[in-house]
């Protein structure tokens, strides 16, 4: 590879995207990658999510296509070369048929090879391409998408066993790599917090909600360990959600019944948090609690791992492969009499291999970077024993 053209993610200061290009750009300096980053224009400065759930709509399709604009100024100026690499963060980027466009035109010389990262699309039963009605025009994107990637001779870029299994059964006919993890910077991180990580036995007995508070992250079921734990009679915990935006949620009837545990004091609410805000509070909590139908390996682990806390989370889909299947911070889904047993144990010790979780996903920029320089062919999941690597422990 002579050169990667990085194709990134608008900035959310409410999201992973805030920090996603610099964890990127750390890694290709120290692996000593040639790179470029190529821009797009925002719609304004605001930096938040109007429409949408995951990434604003407007602000995702301008920024996608004036970034496309500037890979095609750069391709017919003969910048680009078959030689070179392009990276797309998203598998979705409005305005890639140009691509296909251009390249079945130009000389062979001057066709890069193409790798999309696939975070959910339409092979995501949970996805928001369903809530919204969007997926049967979706799988057709997906089909050029993968056209365009295969006869480039780059690849897709799942993030576990469980998408890659996902893409394989939705008929993907392109080159399918597993990263295994999401990008991540764990000293970038933990350079955001006040002063040093803060000694388990010294943190508030605090549970943390940190993902959206739409239905395919369940918060309805984060309510039910609320009331259930207070039932039981427990030994008071905060639980408590984190977001770095103001609290909303694709299901009204999640936001009524917030507030009704809010008012009877069972539940505290962290909203508009800066990164730095965010990372501080986890840094003086004990357990980070997941329930998604959706993740797909989630950053909230990574970070909430990174920061010396204990994470619990379903075992389900793609996270038995992020927690190298321990069964200590694993529970079996929408089971609320075993994520107390194991959230009382978390409340009163941290776990034995805090740190490894991040460790692994601090990682993954570099097995990309392994893959598309022709180093990782370990992590190709061709043929028809895929499965095979679903049960194999990563670290």
């Amino acid at each position: 590879m002579r050169k990667l053209f990085y194709m990134g993610l608008e900035s959310y200061v409410a999201r992973y995207t805030y920090q996603l290009q610099q964890w990127n750009e750390e890694a290709f300096k120290r692996r000593g990658i040639d790179y470029v980053v190529v821009p797009g224009s925002t719609l304004d400065n605001t930096q938040q999510i109007s429409v949408g759930q995951v990434l604003d709509a407007h602000g995702r399709s301008y920024f996608s296509m004036s970034q496309l604009m500037n890979l095609v100024h750069m391709m017919q100026k003969g910048e680009v070369t078959s030689d070179d690499v392009v990276y797309f963060e998203d598998m979705f980027q409005p305005g890639i048929e140009s691509l296909p466009y251009i390249l079945n035109q130009v000389p062979k010389s001057l066709r890069p090879r193409i790798y999309v990262r696939c975070l959910a699309q339409s092979i995501d039963p949970d996805d928001f391409v369903h809530v919204w009605g969007m997926s049967k025009w979706m799988g057709l994107y997906e089909k050029m998408v993968c056209e365009l990637v295969r006869d480039s001779g780059g690849a897709v870029l799942a993030t576990n066993e469980e998408m890659v299994a996902h893409l394989k059964i939705a008929g993907w006919d392109v080159p399918i790599y597993n990263i295994s993890g999401l990008a991540f910077g764990k000293q970038e991180v933990r350079s955001r917090i006040n002063g040093e990580l803060k000694p388990f036995d010294q943190r508030r007995r605090r549970v943390c909600f940190s993902a959206r508070w739409d239905q395919e992250k369940q918060p309805d079921f984060f309510m039910d360990l609320i009331e259930h734990w207070e039932e039981t009679g427990r030994e008071p915990v905060e639980f408590a959600v984190l977001s770095g935006g103001k609290l909303k949620s694709n299901n009204e009837s999640y936001m009524k019944r917030t507030q009704e545990l809010v008012d009877r004091g069972l539940l505290t609410i962290h909203e508009g948090l800066s990164k730095n805000d965010y990372y501080n509070i986890v840094n003086d909590s004990r357990v980070v609690f997941n329930c998604a139908l959706q993740d797909w390996v989630s950053n909230t682990v990574s970070e909430a791992d990174a920061l010396g806390c204990n994470v619990l989370y379903p075992a389900y889909r793609s996270f038995p492969e992020t927690f190298a299947n321990d069964r200590d911070r694993l529970y079996i889904p929408w089971n609320l009499e075993d994520v107390e047993v194991k959230l009382v144990r978390l409340l009163a010790a941290p776990h034995r291999d805090i740190g490894k979780i991040s460790d692994w996903t601090d990682k993954t920029v570099d097995r990309i970077i392994d893959i598309i320089t022709g180093q990782g062919e370990e992590w190709l999941r061709d043929g028809v024993d895929y499965r095979k690597y679903s049960r194999e422990a990563k670290f």
